[in-house]
């Protein structure tokens, strides 16, 4: 596909019909990205972790992440060592700073969790990087910490 703008200066919409896996093990569908519109900032998807689900342990070398979870709640272990943690529910939203290890589960057991991810990277998958050794750092069981 072609990843130049769009000369034409159209807007685009996208149904969001194509699903595929990620880097991280979690399901997303394909929304607004390079490969889809051509965009050269940004990518914006939705993305589905199962129940009792987690991703896997990664960063986004030059890029920043914000989260909207529309269905469930959500927790993440973050840092370098992914030392902290937090938990966001539905319509809070989560600021992950650019190079900032973090992996994400879903709090419930029972139930999908739904967010959606915008990103300053229009090619959403290249810029990860997975992080195999921090999965196996002990479990962060803190207090839960949501955004004031």
């Amino acid at each position: 596909m072609d990843h130049s703008p769009q000369p034409d200066g159209h807007c685009r919409v996208i149904r969001s019909a194509v699903m595929y896996e990620g880097k991280q093990h979690l399901q997303f569908f394909a929304g607004i990205a390079a490969e889809t519109v051509g965009a050269r900032n940004i990518c914006m998807h939705l993305q589905t972790i199962p129940p009792a689900g987690s991703g896997r342990a990664h960063k986004h070398d030059h890029h920043e992440t914000a989260i909207y979870v529309i269905k469930g709640s959500v927790g993440a272990r973050y840092g370098e060592n992914l030392q902290h943690y937090l938990e966001a529910r539905q319509g809070e939203f989560i600021y992950i700073p650019a190079g900032t290890p973090h992996m994400p589960v879903n709090l419930s057991d029972s139930e999908p969790a739904e967010v959606v991810l915008a990103r300053t990277d229009p090619r959403e998958q290249e810029s990860t990087v997975l992080l195999p050794d921090l999965e196996r750092q002990p479990a962060v069981h803190a207090p839960s910490a949501t955004a004031d």
